[in-house]
């Protein structure tokens, strides 16, 4: 719903769309993939593995830039993103995360800038990190109202304690379905992101109704 409909199915989706690529993450202990926040909010996003298959364990075979055909596979296209961004030959591009808190819950993050992209050695293998650094500048044409784009200043431990203290569900309503990071006291206006004090949970006709209100 967030994405207009459209079906998030893989982890890494550059360029799915016009303006912007998608990527889901998880700190979770037992996330497929060792994916960090680091200093400044910055993320250390883990490539993508091989395609499954009965001939290797894909955890145990370095992760792929090309398909066997040669195509670029989602590290190859985060990969060269990143070189012609740090050569001076494009932009950063923009990258919008949706980080996993719990099975079936997502936080939309808001957009970053990838600005790096690298290769390290495991004990088994080659994988492949990027490195996503905050964006508050990115505001693309789909945005319906500037407070729902202030979701990615509000830290992941913020987001996990207003989830948890608002049981997951719309402080008015009670809906659990399409809910979103409020603040209570407008960013615009002053308003924190770092403390859960001033950030509730609402679903999207409240949220809206709110931004109707006062926009």
């Amino acid at each position: 719903m967030q994405e207009g409909g459209l079906q998030i199915q893989k982890g890494m989706n550059f360029g799915i769309k016009k303006n912007y690529s998608i990527v889901l993450m998880s700190t979770a202990k037992n996330a497929p993939y060792a994916d960090s926040l680091l200093e400044g909010g910055i993320i250390e996003y883990e490539g993508h593995d091989a395609i499954k298959s009965t001939l290797y364990n894909k955890k145990e075979v370095d992760q792929p830039a090309r398909t066997r055909t040669g195509n670029l596979t989602e590290n190859g296209k985060f990969l060269r993103a990143s070189r012609e961004y740090k050569a001076g030959l494009k932009e950063a591009a923009n990258i919008k995360v949706y980080r996993k808190i719990k099975p079936g819950t997502w936080v939309d993050m808001g957009f970053y800038s990838l600005i790096d992209g690298y290769e390290v050695s495991t004990e088994k293998r080659k994988v492949f990190k990027f490195l996503l650094q905050p964006n508050d500048q990115f505001e693309p044409n789909t945005s319906d109202f500037v407070d729902l784009a202030h979701n990615r200043q509000i830290p992941g431990e913020v987001q996990r304690e207003v989830y948890e203290r608002d049981g997951g569900k719309c402080c008015l309503c009670g809906s659990e379905e399409n809910l979103h990071f409020d603040h209570i006291l407008a960013y615009s206006k002053g308003g924190s992101s770092k403390v859960s004090s001033n950030i509730r949970l609402l679903c999207a006709k409240h949220n809206l109704e709110k931004g109707a209100k006062f926009g």
